[in-house]
């Protein structure tokens, strides 16, 4: 067979970036249309947070599931799959009318999501050589991140066009290139010593890990010692300790934890999810205040998150040259410390303050995350057995995707129960004193309703609160992660992968 790479290798990146990009914003894209849905559609405050989180939960919990599909049965079979489900995902969530309607559509793009992004990045190993792979996974992984601040920029211009539904429907013609490309451009790869995939490590990690989101989301509404929030708590702990236990006897697990033995893989991860944790939380947070406190619309909203998104930009083109030149030793701790600076100037937020101060901390936290997740990325996949190339990128993303989904869950939680406990209902009747209890967007509608201005001012002051409570959380998780890894990071990216493995490569017509 040769050996000469395929020449449309480099049309065919393009139409992953395209994929990679869509599964970014999709992640964050609601967020400035959450206080117009939440006004449209009744969502309370846990509803908005499930409505975030439900993506990303799903999405985790199926990543490395669908890894090992993409071994087993052909890559770029499932990467199709997978596409063609995020296309239902997204037709059937652009016209659904309830809370809970919005929470299946979002769970069905998690699916899909979960089918394409280990798979996509499964796929370059046989596009690309290895004097090449570096700069395919460099633009896969740039397009992931620079997807997340763009959400939020797509979302508001949508929003101010057409009607809330429009944020599904923006993904239907990236997935349908993705899909044309996969047709005419991939060729099939799997590893015929793939393990099967079990059903039952994979309803243990879906129940684990949404018992965890749940205990996290319910705390503060319902108290963090009621009944309803510890059984969750003790369920999640028990069924996530099963799936560990499960897996390490297992001869080629799903879930496989030995892949952390490796100490690039182990750290370059550690640093990619809490970069993730951060990031994802603050696109939670910073859209409710913009507009809710400072009144911005849903597209003034978005170009107010512009800041990051240049941060992140002129980050992903500097991140090569200066690891060349100091290491990721020092870039990604660098990084981290850059993010933890910005959570922690935007925790001196009050309600007065104006945007000039929250666009220099967010240009800040774009700088932060775009010197770090490229290189812990490319350390991360750089480290990877080819033969666990599915696998172990689906490791790695599910870890992502679970510190993201923690992070929207103990974020929102932190500031519905400070809003919760700050907001000043006394004189207002009880049900309206419930009712402005929910959310800031409830409690703004609650005071516009009755003309009170002194709730709605209340209501700005206790928000604020639990934005800079959130902020600090981000900042402190920061400190931590570039503390851990400036002392456990290797100095040096791996050369190639240690081993070759297993795979077998399929010619393209043999699928059809």
């Amino acid at each position: 067979m040769s050996t000469r790479p395929d020449p449309r290798r480099w049309w065919a990146l393009g139409a992953l970036v395209a994929c990679m990009l869509v599964l970014g914003f999709d992640g964050t894209i609601l967020n400035v249309a959450l206080p117009a849905m939440a006004a449209q559609l009744g969502a309370d405050a846990a509803e908005q947070t499930w409505i975030a989180d439900s993506y990303l939960v799903v999405f985790a919990a199926l990543m490395l599931p669908a890894g090992l599909l993409g071994d087993r049965f052909g890559r770029r079979r499932m990467l199709l799959a997978g596409l063609g489900t995020f296309l239902a995902g997204s037709l059937s969530g652009a016209f659904v009318t309830s809370p809970a309607q919005v929470i299946a559509a979002r769970v069905v793009l998690g699916a899909g999501a979960a089918l394409m992004m280990p798979l996509a990045l499964s796929v370059l190993p046989s596009l690309f050589p290895a004097e090449e792979r570096s700069k395919a996974l460099g633009a896969v992984s740039a397009a992931s991140a620079l997807g997340l601040p763009l959400g939020p920029v797509v979302g508001g211009w949508l929003l101010d066009r057409f009607w809330w539904g429009s944020v599904f429907l923006v993904n239907v013609p990236l997935v349908a290139l993705g899909i044309a490309a996969c047709l005419f451009l991939l060729p099939e790869t799997r590893d015929p010593a793939s393990p099967k995939v079990g059903l039952l490590s994979t309803a243990l990690t879906v129940t684990g890990l949404a018992a965890l989101v749940s205990c996290v989301n319910e705390g503060p509404a319902r108290g963090w010692a009621s009944p309803l929030v510890l059984s969750a708590l003790a369920t999640a702990a028990v069924l996530l300790t099963a799936l560990v236990l499960r897996e390490r006897r297992a001869a080629r697990p799903v879930l496989d934890v030995t892949l952390l033995r490796d100490r690039a893989f182990r750290w370059n991860t550690l640093a990619a999810a809490l970069a993730t944790l951060v990031l994802t939380g603050l696109l939670f947070v910073v859209p409710q205040h913009l507009q809710t406190v400072q009144g911005q619309d849903a597209f003034g909203t978005g170009l107010r998150m512009l800041p990051m998104m240049g941060g992140l930009l002129v980050a992903s083109r500097a991140t090569g040259p200066l690891v060349r030149r100091a290491g990721p030793r020092v870039v990604i701790p660098g990084a981290l410390l850059l993010l933890a600076a910005a959570a922690l100037t935007g925790s001196r937020t009050d309600v007065h303050e104006g945007y000039g101060f929250t666009a220099l901390w967010l240009t800040i936290a774009g700088f932060g995350f775009g010197f770090g997740i490229i290189p812990a990325m490319d350390g991360a996949l750089g480290a990877l057995p080819r033969d666990r190339a599915g696998s172990g990128s689906g490791l790695l993303m599910t870890l992502r995707q679970v510190a993201g989904a923690i992070g929207v869950a103990v974020l929102g939680s932190l500031i519905a129960g400070s809003f919760a406990d700050r907001l000043d209902t006394q004189g207002l009747p009880r049900a309206a004193a419930d009712a402005a209890g929910d959310s800031v967007v409830a409690a703004h509608q609650v005071a516009a309703r009755l003309g009170d201005a002194a709730l709605a001012r209340s209501a700005d002051a206790a928000f604020v609160h639990g934005l800079d409570l959130a902020l600090l959380a981000c900042g402190i998780a920061a400190v931590a992660a570039a503390l851990l890894t400036a002392v456990f990071l290797p100095g040096r990216a791996p050369a190639e992968p240690a081993g070759t493995g297993a795979r077998e490569v399929v010619p393209r017509k043999a699928d059809a």
